[in-house]
């Protein structure tokens, strides 16, 4: 089901991850790390329809504008603040700042992020009504596409020239 067969022969480890419990590094360019909970961690997520991921942000860590095709995505803030936000259908941004102990919901398929605008480092939990969620970055998926999107396309989409396009390319690393 979903892409996976159930497996035969089981055990309780395919029901566990210990994965959640500690932050991760965020010293990279976009100051945020996610660690995925999903049926690929978790064989016994199999068929069940739920999984979750930890993100750890730096200050001024950003988890970029992004969809969920297959899962509305609920988060529960750890510590520190974030600013975060979806954009509806009709092109209405959600968005509010969000600290320890609250609560937040992204609905599924809408482009949606979470930014770090403290001082201190910051955390959530979120839980995924999929087994597999899926995720699409939305600049990557434009700009570092496989084979890569025309530069006409891209620039005609955003105003921008090709060379802009070439250096957003450069910097996402899709190919010129």
């Amino acid at each position: 089901m979903n892409g996976f067969a159930c497996k035969a022969n089981f055990s309780p480890s395919d029901f566990f991850s210990s994965g959640l419990a500690m932050p991760m590094p965020t010293d990279n360019m976009l100051g945020f790390t996610v660690t995925p909970a999903n049926v690929m961690q978790i064989p016994g997520l199999n068929t069940l329809g739920v999984s979750m991921a930890r993100a750890d942000f730096a200050p001024g860590g950003l988890n970029p504008p992004h969809t969920h095709p297959r899962a509305t995505e609920i988060i529960f803030v750890l510590y520190g603040e974030l600013d975060v936000g979806f954009i509806t259908t009709t092109n209405v941004l959600v968005s509010m700042t969000i600290k320890q102990g609250d609560v937040f919901t992204f609905p599924k398929g809408l482009v949606h992020f979470q930014m770090n605008n403290g001082k201190e480092p910051a955390a959530f939990i979120a839980a995924f009504n999929s087994q597999n969620p899926g995720v699409q970055a939305i600049a990557a998926t434009l700009f570092a596409a496989m084979p890569p999107v025309s530069n006409s396309v891209l620039s005609k989409a955003f105003q921008i020239s090709y060379q802009e396009v070439d250096e957003i390319k450069s910097k996402l690393g899709g190919k010129p």
